[in-house]
């Protein structure tokens, strides 16, 4: 499945670590037994181009009627750009907001009223930052067809948030695969599962 081999291409070019018993601390305080930096995958041929063909992919499959696709600044710049070019399609992205100097833009690139546009981003936490970018689109007189991702932790709260938009989301692979690839690679151990899963139902509150 397309989930595992993404997944287990993030555990083997480290882009994604696991330390359940040594964990990372995030910028909004969370404990996290996990770390993810996509864009390591850019790094790496092999991992890049099979990533941004299968993102090429899941787009023909969900979002036919695409017309453009826009990156989310920054992780999602460089993925969204590769996706265009397989797809032969117009590109864009946004800003988390507007320029301070020259034009003031917060989308780079043309973006056309009733234009329709698949986002792309490399990472699903809570959803928050990506959304707005859906709301800036949408401000412009675009149509946001979906979000497409490399990868989602899969938060309760972000599924409710995507659904509260009305946004559909497509993600190459998901924590809970993570997991069971990092054990069977023997990455964790078996008994740090349930840790692991206790993590992903009630981030905030995990490690406290």
């Amino acid at each position: 499945m397309i989930a595992n081999q993404i997944a287990r291409m993030l555990l083997e070019v480290q882009a994604v670590r696991l330390r359940p018993e040594d964990p990372f601390t995030w910028s909004s305080g969370w404990k996290s037994p996990i770390y993810c930096d996509n864009r390591l995958t850019l790094s790496y041929p092999d991992v890049r181009t099979f990533i941004k063909n299968a993102l090429a992919d899941a787009i023909r499959q969900h979002f036919p009627d695409v017309q453009a696709i826009a990156g989310v600044a920054t992780a999602g710049i460089a993925q969204g750009a590769l996706v265009a070019d397989v797809l032969n399609l117009p590109y864009l992205y946004v800003r988390p907001e507007p320029k301070k100097h020259g034009m003031g833009n917060q989308i780079e690139g043309r973006a056309e009223a009733g234009q329709k546009i698949v986002v792309i981003e490399d990472l699903i936490s809570t959803g928050g930052s990506s959304l707005k970018v859906v709301d800036v689109l949408r401000q412009a007189g675009t149509e946001v067809l979906g979000m497409a991702a490399i990868f989602t932790y899969g938060f309760p709260v972000a599924a409710q948030n995507f659904t509260d938009k009305a946004v559909q989301l497509v993600c190459l692979s998901d924590y809970e695969t993570l997991v069971q690839e990092a054990q069977q690679l023997a990455y964790i151990p078996a008994e740090a599962s349930a840790s692991l899963a206790a993590w992903r139902q009630n981030p905030a509150e995990w490690g406290v």
